[in-house]
């Protein structure tokens, strides 16, 4: 085998396994395409010690701090075929080349697919946004919106409220009246006309434009998109992949290891919710597990 471990993704939870093989003196070979899920994002909040620094520069810092591990190897690349051999795995590059390694950890991240409404792909990440925990506080008390997307966006406007009053644009779906008496009791406004766009001066939002030509005053919209696996390569290892809340999640035991066995995924591809920290966790667990199994077999 070329390597100990290879990792499909160098984000957050990619970079977090890396560090651990790396220093347990493990020769590990990092594949990564530079583009991250939160790239939109200006801040990343919540990240114990890094909170409202810039993702980028974050990921940047732990890049360069792996540069001191002379087992490390990160390439530009993007794997774009994998296959179990004896005592290991082959990843193939979308370049040609192939490597091996006795480990594989799948930590390329999600994409998310966005509603198709005017102002909406601009302003992701910055006041169209997905999770109030890492951009809640930023918006405290200012009119906030939800868009309805699934029956989880109730349960989203609901939890909204935490941080400002809150509207949620039905765009033209129906409510049970059983939905509709928990908003009301949680104080959300219920507004039922189809959304045409957003309106604001560059990303920032300033209001919800509605179909029957009214609009309505907002600062954040809401959005539970669907996402989406960056990568086949789970799917060709046969990896077992459920249906989450809001997309595929592949499936892992305690210790991120996937149903195919010495195959590991970390990330927001393994787990609902998502955050930086919860990331950065997985692929901790990820790259100690994987490292156990190299040294007991």
């Amino acid at each position: 085998m070329q390597h100990d471990a290879i990792i499909v993704g160098g984000g957050f939870a990619g970079l977090a396994a890396a560090t651990y093989l790396a220093r347990a003196r493990r020769n590990v070979r990092i594949l990564d395409t530079g583009k991250p899920r939160n790239r939109f994002a200006e801040a990343s909040h919540g990240f114990l010690g890094q909170d409202g620094s810039n993702p980028a520069e974050i990921l940047a810092a732990a890049r360069a701090q792996l540069q001191a591990y002379d087992s490390v190897e990160l390439t530009d690349a993007r794997a774009s075929e994998a296959r179990a051999i004896e005592n290991g795995f082959a990843v193939s590059l979308a370049q040609g080349e192939e490597i091996t390694a006795r480990k594989l950890i799948l930590a390329f991240g999600l994409h998310d697919e966005l509603p198709d409404l005017p102002g909406v792909q601009e302003r992701w990440g910055k006041t169209v946004l997905h999770c109030p925990y890492c951009h809640g506080f930023e918006f405290s008390d200012r009119p906030l919106g939800v868009l309805y997307r699934t029956p989880m966006s109730v349960h989203q406007a609901q939890l909204i409220t935490e941080w400002g009053p809150t509207t949620l644009y039905l765009n033209g779906a129906e409510l049970s009246g059983n939905e509709a008496a928990q908003l009301y009791a949680r104080g959300v406004r219920i507004e039922p006309a189809p959304v045409l766009g957003l309106a604001g001066k560059g990303t920032d939002l300033s209001a919800i434009e509605l179909a029957d030509g009214r609009s309505s005053a907002v600062s954040a919209l809401y959005i539970a998109p669907r996402s989406c696996l960056n990568s086949p390569v789970a799917e060709q290892l046969d990896a077992r992949i459920d249906e989450g809340p809001m997309g595929p999640i592949i499936h892992t035991d305690g210790d991120k290891m996937t149903t195919v066995p010495g195959l590991y995924a970390a990330g927001d591809i393994a787990r609902a919710p998502h955050s930086v920290s919860w990331a950065v966790a997985d692929g901790v667990t990820a790259g100690t597990s994987a490292h156990r199994a190299l040294v007991f077999g």
